[in-house]
């Protein structure tokens, strides 16, 4: 990926967790870094390392092929299910996020205290990289946001499906006027057919963006998944 390099803010005590958040379509990394800096705040996580990508510019054919950040070309906005997808800059952008978590691993981070997770198209990316991932990870969120390649995904996620048990948390606003509510509840729904388990949430009158009972709930969900280990070092 041709982006800039991630935004890192790093855990406060010893580091025992990462938490990875992808950011939607023309933002970039430091657009959620609201995340962490409200949590390192309130003294939560402080064993969490926070991984915040930037997507590479590439031209967006939605947008008049206007270049801006994104993981992938969006041609259109209508049902997902019928729609074009930019395959190859799907795959490309979920060998990053795979890369993303390697990285950790190789750092001593196990996969299962790796969370990964985004909004929009960043949670589209955060998805289809949680459940064909190679291992077992701590989580997968996904908010205000769509599952992608629905017809191949079986193809791609490993034959062992080691993230079949892995809880993953979807929210998404009932008025939501770019990605719509009903293609994020078809999309938990698939996943929920497919064998994962998901919770998704709706959250009333909210728009294309993030709400503060949501980050609450996301909140829990870290809390839940990724419990801090103390100083206990046979935990790692």
């Amino acid at each position: 990926m041709a982006g800039k390099a991630p935004l890192v803010v790093p855990a406060l005590k010893r580091h025992t967790a990462t938490v990875i958040v992808a950011h939607g379509l023309g933002d970039s990394g430091a657009g959620w870094l609201f995340l962490a800096e409200n949590w390192r705040r309130r003294s939560k996580f402080e064993e969490v390392s926070f991984i915040f990508p930037n997507a590479p510019q590439i031209p967006i054919t939605l947008n008049g092929r206007m270049r801006m950040p994104g993981w992938y070309d969006i041609k259109s906005l209508n049902d997902l299910a019928s729609r074009e997808e930019d395959e190859a800059g799907i795959h490309q952008s979920r060998e990053y996020f795979h890369s993303l978590v390697d990285a950790e691993v190789a750092k001593g981070i196990p996969a299962n205290r790796v969370v990964i997770g985004g909004f929009s198209q960043g949670g589209a990316m955060a998805l289809i990289s949680g459940v064909t991932y190679k291992d077992r990870l701590g989580g997968i969120f996904g908010l205000s946001c769509y599952l992608l390649l629905q017809k191949k995904l079986k193809e791609l996620i490993p034959t062992d499906s080691p993230n079949q048990n892995t809880p993953i948390f979807m929210g998404h606003g009932d008025a939501d006027q770019v990605v719509a509510h009903k293609y994020g509840k078809m999309s938990a729904d698939e996943l929920t057919n497919l064998g994962y388990k998901v919770d998704f949430r709706t959250y009333q009158d909210l728009i294309h963006s993030a709400d503060p009972e949501e980050i609450d709930h996301l909140e829990s969900y870290l809390n839940q998944q990724i419990p801090p280990l103390g100083d206990d070092k046979t935990s790692l």
